[in-house]
């Protein structure tokens, strides 16, 4: 079975993170420097259905369909994670923990099999790595401490 794990440090506090990863509004800021995604119906709540909606290319839909498992609001977001077409649910975890002042955060995507499975996380983890690595850490950059998006920097996925 293939997975995808990546931690990412970052110095702002774990409810800073927290809301970045899951105010829908804010959601497309940091995916936009992969697919783009943005939420459709997302909710921390467990039971929640939502989709991820990106821009399609050829042979994807663009669309995955979700819903909420777990959350431990700052520390643990858990939802299932299916194209839209079928295929293998896999599941995604965010896991938030205080570290040296800042926060360290865990991405979990877990439940790829076979060949195809494989290949997927490869193809996966390549765009997430990308999205925690420059996307997360400039919106967080440019949120102040309330979580709201500076007003001198309106941030756009044309600045990423």
């Amino acid at each position: 079975m293939s997975a995808i794990r990546i931690v990412r440090d970052y110095p702002h506090p774990p409810q800073k993170v927290w809301h970045a990863l899951t105010d829908p509004a804010l959601i497309p800021l940091w995916t936009a420097t992969g697919a783009g995604a943005r939420p459709e119906g997302f909710a921390t709540t467990v039971g929640t259905t939502f989709k991820f909606i990106a821009k399609p290319k050829p042979g994807w839909s663009g669309v995955v369909r979700c819903e909420v498992l777990a959350v431990r609001a700052p520390s643990l977001l858990r939802y299932s994670w299916q194209d839209e077409a079928g295929g293998e649910i896999t599941e995604v975890a965010y896991r938030l923990e205080p570290h040296d002042h800042g926060t360290r955060f865990t991405y979990e995507h877990t439940g790829f099999t076979g060949a195809g499975g494989f290949f997927m996380a490869k193809i996966l983890g390549t765009v997430r790595t990308k999205m925690l690595t420059k996307g997360l850490p400039t919106l967080l950059n440019n949120l102040d401490d309330q979580g709201n998006l500076r007003p001198h920097y309106p941030l756009s996925p044309d600045h990423l």
